[in-house]
């Protein structure tokens, strides 16, 4: 990240909130973290869950 998205122009959002944006917009289920390194977002990561459906057999051992 460069330091002009850290302290963008009025009326701009940081890269690092269009990126959470744009990850959390794309996620049906999971989690979107970010990582803090001396107040500064480092790192932003994306975790995506697949729900099953309850009471579904397939797959399920007979």
């Amino acid at each position: 990240m460069s330091e002009s998205s850290l302290h963008p122009k009025s009326g701009e959002q940081p890269e690092w909130l269009r990126v959470v944006q744009e990850k959390v917009e794309s996620l049906r289920y999971g989690v979107v973290q970010l990582v803090v390194h001396d107040g500064r977002v480092t790192q932003i990561e994306r975790t995506e869950k697949t729900r099953l459906v309850a009471g579904s057999r397939e797959g399920a051992a007979h």
